[in-house]
């Protein structure tokens, strides 16, 4: 293009003849027409484009729309080339032209070597600017991760607690029953039981039908009580002990009665307390099974809530994540909080990165806890869409302002007291679905509901 059009541009004021012919040998002038997409936002920033005449409008992701930030309309407007100072930086905006017209494009590493050449002051102020920035952005990030490490550590710990805790009390309770089921035997066995009767009543151990989980506890509480007063009236000696034991694996008066017409009356005491040990020894046992259990499956869960042993890109069912997460995070779900599953029954598996999703309904479900206040109802929902899967998560808080709805996605805007949050869990969210997932995510808020939503397409290309 000719020298004196540049040398019109306010943007190169000052530049010398010689230093406006490099320029123009080292870029081109690209011509577009209404509707042209010259740049897309997260795309490497390898060009520096200066407007030289028509009108661009510069457009951000907002949820489902995109929302206009800048317009480019007066000739030595500029966007873009910031790979001339950092590799790490890409598009912060889609250029979408608005009518015909043209713009000078210089690629980034040409542009880091003229101002190098030119203005090695500015360089080095402008390379001082983008590292301070990143150093920022990085240590806001890590603190940001410590926290919300800290945070899970924390809930997993206290969901690993309890099933523990309960197993070491299993443990510690069944070395005294194994105790007195040995002590039991061994009176048995310098009784007057033969081997005969001593089958029989392991017979009728073994025939006992235990009430299912969740009876009425009030039914065993009175049969612990009837049978309490059957042991006592028959000089059965720690009846306190026996009782409880029998009622709970559903021995009745009844049964008590049978086991006396087998049984001599100096071996019924006896035959009795071997019969209590070793029922409680079983609902002991059946315990500490569940309570390892319930630890095995907490390990695993954290396993596929991390993703550390699976190839990152996987087809995947969402609501695995989802549930995965509602786990790690259990700590703040009990007290207040209840939790609705929405879940379609024709769910199709999406191509996705698991460990970066669950990254996403983390963020999301911890808002949603935080500004319920820890009391409400957290409702997620997944459903098809075409091509895509909607993920919902909505909560019973008192709800934003349209302010805050229009920068809820900014980097470092946060509602949260001081020391609570940085205000990079959504912008990392709105990231990871829209340039990760070539997805969307929105939010639409009124008091007494807020909802986020995410539209993930089925394939990631």
């Amino acid at each position: 293009m000719a020298i004196d059009e540049l040398r019109s541009l306010f943007l190169f004021a000052g530049l010398t003849d010689e230093q406006l012919r490099q320029l123009d040998g080292a870029s081109d002038v690209v011509p577009f027409a209404d509707g042209d997409v010259l740049f897309r936002e997260g795309e490497p920033s390898a060009f520096w484009w200066v407007l030289l005449d028509g009108r661009i409008e510069l457009l951000r992701r907002s949820g489902h729309e995109a929302a206009v930030v800048a317009v480019m309309d007066h000739p030595g407007l500029w966007a873009g080339g910031f790979q001339a100072w950092t590799d790490a930086v890409g598009y912060l905006a889609t250029a979408h032209a608005l009518g015909p017209g043209r713009i000078l494009r210089v690629p980034a590493p040409a542009l880091g070597d003229f101002v190098q050449a030119w203005f090695p002051f500015s360089l080095h102020l402008i390379q001082g600017f983008f590292q301070t920035v990143r150093m920022v952005d990085a240590a806001s990030r890590q603190r940001d991760s410590l926290v919300a490490l800290g945070t899970l550590a924390a809930g997993l710990a206290h969901e690993l607690n309890n099933p523990a805790s309960a197993a070491t009390r299993a443990v510690d309770e069944l070395q005294a029953i194994s105790d007195r089921q040995l002590m039991s035997l061994v009176h048995l066995a310098q009784g007057s039981m033969s081997a005969d009767q001593f089958l029989a009543l392991d017979a009728l151990r073994r025939g006992l039908d235990p009430p299912p989980p969740g009876s009425d506890p009030l039914a065993v509480a009175d049969r612990e009580d009837a049978l309490a007063d059957w042991l006592d009236a028959h000089a059965v000696p720690r009846s306190w002990e026996v009782a409880p034991a029998l009622a709970l694996a559903g021995a009745d008066v009844a049964w008590c009665e049978r086991v006396a017409q087998l049984l001599e009356p100096d071996s019924l005491a006896t035959g009795l307390e071997w019969a209590a040990s070793a029922l409680s020894m079983t609902t002991l046992l059946s315990e500490i099974k569940e309570s390892t259990g319930r630890v095995s499956n907490l390990v695993a869960t954290v396993k596929s809530y991390s993703q550390l042993d699976r190839a990152s890109v996987q087809d995947i069912d969402v609501t695995e994540g989802i549930d995965s997460t509602l786990v790690v995070l259990g700590d703040k779900l009990h007290d207040g909080v209840s939790v609705v599953r929405d879940y379609a029954d024709d769910l199709p598996r999406i191509e996705a990165i698991p460990g970066e999703l669950n990254q996403v309904w983390t963020n999301l479900i911890d808002n949603a806890v935080d500004a319920m206040e820890g009391k409400g109802t957290l409702r997620v929902s997944v459903r098809p869409d075409g091509d895509h899967v909607v993920v919902e998560v909505a909560d019973t808080g008192p709800g934003m302002t349209q302010d805050v709805q229009a920068r809820v996605f900014e980097p470092f805007f946060t509602t949260k007291d001081v020391g609570k949050g940085t205000g990079l869990g959504l912008d990392i969210s709105r990231r990871i679905v829209a340039d990760r997932h070539h997805g969307e995510i929105g939010v639409a808020s009124q008091p007494g509901q807020t909802v986020m939503t995410v539209r993930l397409p089925r394939r990631r290309t």
